[in-house]
């Protein structure tokens, strides 16, 4: 039987019941703590470019819906892709993981609920323990007491059962850790990404080695592009969807972390050291993470975005680079070198911000 699964499902359907009370007694509730709107973390969205569309689609249909044309080689090939609310960022008054986009993610997440549904299980077992010996054992109704020192029978059922319980709870936890240092296969795409002060660059060593630089942008132009502020970058990391990709962190200066919550990826990025773990996105979308590694005066301002698109998609889009697509090479077909890049290097925008920019005198202004 698949725990994880019957475990997440069953908090899901407890979860909705729950919200459904919460947001009938206090539906701000949640924003009021924080201090927060839904409209100060996601800006309403703008109006969808046709390349964008392809959100509104069922995720397993996109790569048939998507119009052909539109993913040829070439510039005009790629459109940034518009995030959906809620998915692949965190929500404001959310206290819960975020949904997951990974099978490791998802398995993590149902491991996660079902850890959960012991605890309470647990934990009324005992309190309902508790209240018995309470009830049934007062001075009122044993005016005297038993002299019983122990019982063979309980204590074997207080140590086996306790064992069993952990064991159940091991079987699941070492699969997950032996599903997040999967080693990626021989056919996995490459993508390194490298931490800087502060800003991060992402190189493709199987697409012709060619490697854009991504600074978070400004409160302004985050909410002019529909995007969370503090999360939203001018370059993302694109990546295909449905196959595996071995993601390489390493850094330039100090220790960064490479860290996306709804993809259950972590990897520290350190100087003269290459880390790499496997990473499988399930469908298109954009996911934001942090760098989470305390890294300099600006660590909380060097964001991680990435979009995932479907295989054809990613091909036009490592084309519109100046980029190589594996195969492509044999049957003759190149990039047009007089093509505009879509995303720019850093010394396009010499005032982007993150990388450069120094760090500032007060951080509340």
């Amino acid at each position: 039987m698949n725990f994880p699964g019957f475990f997440k499902g069953l908090n899901r359907t407890m979860a909705g019941l729950a919200m459904a009370g919460m947001l009938a007694v206090a539906p701000q509730a949640g924003l009021a703590q924080e201090g927060l709107t839904q409209d100060d973390l996601v800006a309403p969205a703008p109006e969808q470019t046709p390349a964008s569309a392809l959100e509104g689609v069922d995720p397993a249909e996109a790569a048939d819906v998507a119009d052909q044309e539109a993913v040829s080689a070439g510039s005009d090939a790629y459109s940034p892709m518009d995030p959906v609310e809620g998915k692949g960022m965190p929500v404001a008054g959310g206290w819960d993981v975020q949904p997951q986009f990974s099978p490791t993610g998802e398995y993590a997440s149902g491991l996660h609920v079902g850890l959960i549904w012991v605890m309470v299980a647990i934990s009324l077992f005992v309190l309902a323990l508790m209240v018995y010996v309470v009830v049934r054992f007062r001075k009122g109704a044993n005016p005297v007491p038993s002299k019983t020192s122990h019982n063979t029978t309980i204590e074997v059922i207080w140590t086996v059962v306790p064992a069993l319980i952990l064991l159940g709870i091991a079987i699941p936890s070492i699969t997950l850790i032996a599903k997040q240092y999967e080693t990626p296969p021989k056919d996995a795409i490459t993508v390194k990404a490298i931490g800087y002060q502060w800003y991060w660059g992402y190189a493709y060593p199987d697409n012709g080695d060619f490697e854009i630089v991504s600074n978070m942008l400004d409160d302004a132009e985050a909410r002019e592009r529909g995007e969370p502020y503090q999360l939203a970058v001018d370059n993302r990391m694109v990546l295909p969807v449905g196959v595996p990709i071995r993601l390489q962190t390493t850094a330039a200066d100090v220790i960064h972390s490479f860290a996306v919550p709804s993809l259950w990826f972590k990897l520290d990025a350190v100087p003269g050291r290459l880390n790499e773990k496997m990473l499988t996105i399930n469908e298109p979308g954009v996911y934001y993470g942090q760098c989470s590694e305390l890294c300099g005066a600006r660590h909380g301002y060097m964001p991680i975005a990435i979009e995932a698109l479907p295989m054809d998609q990613f091909n036009a889009w490592v084309r519109a680079q100046g980029g190589t697509v594996a195969g492509e090479e044999e049957a003759g077909i190149e990039a047009d070198p007089s093509l505009p890049a879509v995303q720019e290097p850093e010394s396009a925008e010499p005032s982007a911000t993150g990388a450069g920019a120094p760090p500032v005198e007060d951080v509340t202004t």
